[in-house]
């Protein structure tokens, strides 16, 4: 090895733990050249060895580099050809420069390590205790508190994690980089458990096919003529709990609305996306409704320390064993999905059935069964959807929509409950849409009747934003990025930053709660259940557009 005879100082970093020769705080040390060994090699590749290789610029590269770094310096000249590239007056000063400015941004940019965040509890478990034992939110809001829109946390083992609620770097995760920020690959495999091989695990390519041949069903003509088909629905509960109610001693009950809300949604979704009657707020021994009763609570509820290092453990197993382990391991969370798995699929084949058979002598509809079966026979391959992606789609709607559906209405119903004056104001805007209805000779509500209901369009919207009902999704980076922020951060080290880079495979947050209660979009008093801000013009504030329906991220948003 031979000692390179140029410079006087020369830039390094040290190796830090993952490996990745790159700038982080306090990674930056000036050393002599004489102790500076470069290999021989016959062609330099640039950005493999741009950390490592002397420099040399023009005047002006030097001085911004010198009057950042208080010695470190260059000379003019060096000649490294020996490694393929030589430096010197004959390359023009904005290559010089470039260059320069790359070597000193990989040496400078700041590190996920440098991020505020919460000591963890446990070399094995980090903050992941702390994560999944407490409320859905609470610890979301805590750290958010404590340490802001970005909060760098631990994983098993010592490995940072980010959990992100700044508008705009959230705006990013979803919009902007589409595909970039894919799920967790063990999220993904417990999505193939619950629904399949659908549009939930799907990424990509098979994701966009997907979403492209269901869209039809979902456009607003489509969605308007639900409208009638749910109000039927809610009116047959409504009948059920008068029933209920006049058998009562006193005339007055108390009504367990999870029981209720369930079967429901169940029965509204069945006639809405598979033009089919699952029948279950009149059959309490429904084989469907009884397995997704509370299936979410038991399969998805409080985690245990071993629930938790299981989980944190199996994103670092190979995808076969751990596809093996979600098919075949004797736990009960495990064993509960894959019996509400099997009934669904046995569901999704009888529909199924009975969609070809209509299709057969001319009687499709479009439904979304309907368009699955059609896109089964698509001889055009961009459309279409195998009999395995068509039952996850079923399974999808039966396990994913559903649940999510019935949460979000039981927590509407309990937040009218506790806020007697929403419960009053919107009681006197449907009696007085009823009325009009009356007057003009309709029998029930229409879509455009509830597009001129703006308090229940608040209420809604308030419910999904203070309760969403999945708290946040799990997020892992498919090449390094640069995350911009809405809000500065002051890193550990002092330094404030506008962007965060972030590396490959680091696992992200979202915290869905923690953007729904943001005081920058929603206002300071963000923490309490008001659905007069969204009637109040400027009381939220669009800094950044992220989800689908009012801005909310209780849907998620974007492309995935």
């Amino acid at each position: 090895m031979e000692v390179h005879p140029a410079n006087e100082f020369y830039l390094q970093t040290r190796e830090i733990a993952t490996g990745n020769v790159v700038g982080c705080a306090g990674a930056l040390e000036v050393v002599p050249v004489s102790q500076v060994r470069l290999p021989p090699a016959p062609v330099l590749d640039v950005h493999a060895y741009l950390a490592d290789v002397p420099y040399t610029t023009s005047k002006e590269a030097r001085r911004a580099v010198t009057s950042s770094q208080n010695g470190i310096r260059g000379d003019a000249g060096v000649d490294i050809s020996d490694h393929g590239l030589t430096l010197d007056d004959e390359f023009p000063d904005e290559f010089e420069e470039g260059l320069v400015q790359e070597i000193y941004r990989r040496l400078t940019r700041t590190s996920v390590s440098d991020i505020p965040g919460p000591e963890p509890e446990s070399l094995v478990l980090g903050n992941l205790r702390q994560f999944f034992q407490c409320q859905a939110g609470e610890i979301d809001f805590k750290w958010q508190e404590l340490y802001g829109d970005v909060v760098r946390f631990k994983g098993p083992f010592g490995e940072d994690r980010l959990l992100v609620s700044d508008p705009k770097a959230l705006q990013h995760i979803y919009q902007t980089s589409r595909y970039d920020f894919a799920k967790q690959a063990e999220r993904r495999e417990v999505s193939r458990l619950i629904s399949g091989r659908g549009v939930l695990w799907a990424h990509g390519h098979d994701h966009q096919r997907q979403r492209k041949i269901m869209n039809p069903a979902f456009g607003p003509r489509e969605t308007k003529a639900f409208a009638p088909l749910f109000s039927d629905v809610a009116s047959k509960l409504g009948g059920k709990w008068k029933d209920f109610i006049s058998q009562s001693p006193n005339q007055e009950s108390v009504i367990d609305m999870t029981k209720w809300i369930g079967p429901a949604t169940l029965d509204a979704m069945g006639i809405a996306a598979f033009d089919y009657e699952f029948g279950t707020l009149d059959n309490s021994d429904n084989e469907l409704g009884n397995v997704f009763a509370n299936m979410c609570v038991e399969v998805f509820g409080s985690l245990s320390a071993k629930d938790i290092l299981r989980q944190a453990l199996a994103g670092y197993l190979p995808k076969a064993i751990f596809r093996y382990i979600g098919d075949n391991a004797p736990n009960h969370r495990l064993e509960q999905l894959r019996k509400a798995s099997a009934v669904a699929t046995k569901v999704a084949k009888e529909l199924i059935d009975g969609k070809v058979e209509a299709l057969e002598v001319g009687k499709g509809k479009s439904d979304v069964m309907s368009l699955l079966v059609q896109a089964n026979v698509s001889e055009d391959e961009s459309t279409r959807m195998s009999e395995e992606e068509m039952i996850a789609q079923m399974r999808t709607f039966l396990l994913a929509g559903y649940e999510t559906t019935a949460t979000s209405l039981c927590w509407a119903l309990l937040e009218i409950a506790r806020h007697q004056d929403v419960q009053t104001k919107l009681r006197h805007e449907i009696h007085r849409k009823e009325r009009e209805i009356r007057e003009r000779g309709d029998r029930g509500l229409s879509a455009s009747d509830f597009d001129t209901m703006p308090y229940l369009t608040a209420v809604i919207k308030e419910s999904l934003r203070f309760h969403p009902a999945s708290p946040s999704t799990y997020r892992e980076t498919m090449k390094e990025d640069v995350l911009p922020l809405l809000k500065p951060i002051t890193t550990l080290s002092g330094k404030v930053i506008t962007e965060l880079p972030v590396p490959k495979g680091l696992k992200v947050v979202t915290s869905i709660n923690g953007y729904n209660r943001h005081k920058d979009v929603f206002g300071s008093d963000s923490h309490v259940y008001d659905p007069e801000r969204w009637l109040v013009p400027g009381r939220i504030e669009k800094t950044a557009y992220v989800g689908v329906y009012g801005n909310l991220l209780s849907f998620a948003g974007g492309v995935r």
